[in-house]
C-alpha cells in the first residue's frame, strides 16, 4: 500500500527550487590557499588567517570581499579568576554562500549544502589562481587542509588541542586536518572528508608536511 509522504515531497521541492535559483557560475568566493603561513600552523591566530586570506584575494583581482578561514577554536573552561570563552566555528565565520572557486565552479549553495554534499574535491578545490593543489598520489602530497573543525563545521572541546594553541604555535599541539581530494590511503568515511580527516603529527612546517600538508587552508567570502 502506498504511504503518501508530503515531508519528503516538500524537502525534494525545496531542493529543486534552491538548485534552480542558485547560478552554476559566479564571481570567486572559495579558496584554499596557495601558499601557508610559513610558520606551520602558527598562523597569528584567526585575525592572522583572515588577514592572510584577504592579502591573496587581493592579489587576485576578488579583494573587494570580506574573506575569512575556515577554521575553528575552542572555548575555555571557566577557571577561578576566568569566566570561560565560548568556541568558535568556522561555520559561523564564512557567511551564508553560495559560493564558487576562482573558475567560477559552484562549490557550494549554502552552509548545508557545504557540510552535506558539497562539491569539493581536487579539481574544484583551487588556490586563488585557480591552481590545482596536489593530493595524494602527487609529489608532494599536500592534500592536508588545516582546519580544527568538526564534520559539521563546530569546533572540538577544550580538553585536546586540535588548533595549535588557537593558530599561533608551530611548536606545540596539533591541529585537526582535512583532505581536499577526498581521498587517503583507506576507502573510509574519514579519509574522504574536506574538513575533518585526522590529526597533524605537529605543528611546525615539518610536521605537517610529514602527515601530508603544507599548512594551507580554506578561505571563503563572507558577503
Amino acid at each position: 500500500m502506498h504511504v503518501f509522504r508530503p515531508v519528503a515531497i516538500a524537502s525534494a521541492a525545496a531542493l529543486l527550487a534552491a538548485c534552480a535559483t542558485t547560478p552554476s557560475s559566479g564571481p570567486m568566493g572559495f579558496f584554499i590557499t596557495s601558499a601557508g603561513s610559513g610558520k606551520g600552523a602558527d598562523l597569528g591566530g584567526l585575525a592572522g588567517a583572515d588577514a592572510h586570506c584577504q592579502r591573496l584575494a587581493s592579489a587576485a583581482g576578488a579583494g573587494a570581499k570580506t574573506w575569512r578561514a575556515y577554521l575553528s577554536v575552542p572555548g575555555a573552561f571557566p577557571s577561578a579568576g576566568n569566566q570561560g570563552t565560548p568556541s568558535v566555528n568556522a561555520r559561523d565565520r564564512i557567511g551564508n554562500g553560495p559560493w564558487y572557486n576562482a573558475k567560477g565552479q559552484l562549490i557550494a549553495r549554502d552552509l548545508n549544502h557545504l557540510h552535506n554534499g558539497n562539491n569539493i574535491s581536487k579539481e574544484t578545490a583551487l588556490d586563488e589562481k585557480g591552481g590545482v593543489v596536489k593530493g595524494r598520489g602527487d609529489q608532494p602530497n599536500e592534500h592536508d587542509i588545516l582546519t580544527g573543525s568538526r564534520a559539521d563545521g563546530t569546533a572540538f572541546a577544550p580538553q585536546t588541542d586540535t588548533t595549535c594553541k588557537a593558530w599561533t604555535s608551530s611548536n606545540e599541539g596539533s591541529a585537526i586536518v582535512g583532505h581536499h581530494d577526498r581521498t587517503g590511503p583507506l576507502p573510509e568515511n574519514w579519509a574522504k572528508s574536506w574538513n575533518f580527516s585526522h590529526q597533524s603529527a605537529g605543528c611546525s612546517q615539518e610536521a605537517l608536511v610529514r602527515t601530508g600538508g603544507s599548512g594551507r587552508f580554506y578561505c571563503f567570502a563572507s558577503n
